[in-house]
């Protein structure tokens, strides 16, 4: 058959034609960011002052249903932690005499913070590595949120989620 005829084929369409997913949009990593995790969480952080004592702490945690205050100064500078486990080590060391101590006391003041645009698995990482659950997010001096490995871990899973139903559109096509 001569070259110049040749019947229309459905590669010819291909041009035109345009695709909302590809192998590489579907199977291309995303990096969650920390700010991802931030914003499907309630934006309020809830602090408290040095110088307030575990009960007041303690009612707080209870109240609010959370793990972990940060500890801020009256301009709201981040001064350090309190977490259930601090609370804890300090009840076992004076019994029945605990919720008078000042947060002070208690608090871990050297924090690990990260920003917003850090990489959630990094932070993962760092968290797991240092064996805490709760990490403030700082943009420069100022509080912008807190991060717990539930939020991690419930981003997570939000991409695996994806992930499988990414993969599952490439089979059915």
């Amino acid at each position: 058959m001569p070259e110049s005829y040749r019947p229309h084929l459905r590669k010819d369409d291909d041009k035109d034609r345009s695709a909302s997913q590809s192998m590489s949009t579907n199977t291309s990593p995303s990096t969650a960011l920390v700010s991802d995790a931030l914003a499907n969480k309630n934006a309020t952080i809830i602090t408290i002052r040095p110088q307030q004592t575990l009960h007041e702490a303690v009612v707080s945690l209870r109240d609010h249903r959370i793990g972990a205050l940060v500890v801020t100064d009256a301009n709201g500078g981040l001064m350090g932690i309190l977490s259930e486990r601090d609370i804890v080590r300090k009840l076992a060391e004076t019994p029945g005499q605990t919720l008078p101590h000042k947060v002070e006391d208690v608090m871990t003041s050297r924090v690990e913070t990260c920003t917003a645009d850090e990489p959630l698995v990094t932070v993962m990482r760092r968290m797991t590595e240092g064996r805490f659950r709760h990490m403030p997010v700082v943009d420069g001096p100022s509080l912008i949120g807190i991060l717990t490995i539930g939020d991690v871990v419930h981003n997570r899973l939000k991409q695996l989620e994806l992930e499988a139903l990414q993969i599952k559109q490439l089979i059915v096509g």
